[in-house]
């Protein structure tokens, strides 16, 4: 059986599966290596996601991740008295919900490798934009998310995973090194472009590298087909177990 991976977060991890996403290239990446596993849920926050754990991660299960990204907090840094408050978590109690995410999976696995993802930049106007697009006069005319406020979620993720001892990719850093992010990393103001998505695959790839769990060093699931000489008895490759 090969390793699982699981990508768990919010809409960003949701739609990392559609074309040019971070979640379809990094099962490219890992393919006949790991099995990557999408576990994205629009909309949802950390508050939310702790209802799912003993659904998606049972304690009970004999075969847990080898791996999993947790990247939420987009919809946890909404800011109150605007359009999406709903889904605001302050963010001492969204620090503390994912340390409580951790600490479920590492009972699972204590070997688990578990990556914070942080939320990434947003881009102001970008929003604003999208929602004129969307309601036209009855848009609002104040964005529901600041990158300041983004930022501040994105330091305690950061700041938790050192605690931790987990690795971190500090994604609101990371996408402002790229000249003109807002138009090339975003495409409403908040998801990813495929450049976006380029950034998140890539910085994920990285970390999964330095934690020694690097792709190229993996074997595959069943031989490779040059390891298949007789073709007309191929036992002589598979060998006594897989038969």
């Amino acid at each position: 059986m090969r390793p699982q991976i699981v990508l768990f977060g919010d809409s960003i991890t949701e739609q990392s599966f559609r074309r040019g996403g971070w979640g379809a290239a990094l099962a490219d990446t890992y393919s006949r290596k790991a099995d990557v596993v999408v576990r994205g849920y629009g909309g949802y926050t950390t508050r939310l996601a702790l209802f799912l754990l003993h659904r998606l991660f049972p304690l009970e299960c004999t075969n847990p991740p080898v791996a999993t990204t947790i990247f939420f907090g987009a919809n946890d840094a909404a800011l109150l008295g605007r359009n999406s408050e709903r889904q605001h978590v302050s963010v001492e109690e969204y620090k503390e919900n994912l340390r409580k995410i951790v600490q479920h999976l590492k009972k699972c696995s204590p070997t688990m490798l578990v990556v914070l993802i942080t939320p990434p930049p947003v881009d102001e106007e970008g929003r604003l934009e999208y929602a004129r697009s969307v309601y036209g006069e009855k848009a609002v005319e104040v964005p529901e998310r600041t990158n300041e406020m983004a930022g501040v979620y994105a330091k305690q993720c950061v700041e938790l995973a050192r605690e931790l001892g987990l690795p971190s990719i500090d994604l609101w850093s990371r996408m402002q090194e790229t000249e003109e992010w807002r138009k090339k990393i975003l495409s409403d103001g908040l998801h990813l472009t495929e450049e976006g998505n380029a950034v998140v695959h890539q910085e994920v790839v990285r970390v999964f590298n330095e934690a020694s769990f690097c792709a190229s060093a993996m074997p595959y699931d069943f031989p490779h087909h040059s390891e298949i000489v007789n073709w007309k008895d191929p036992s002589t490759a598979f060998g006594q177990q897989f038969l």
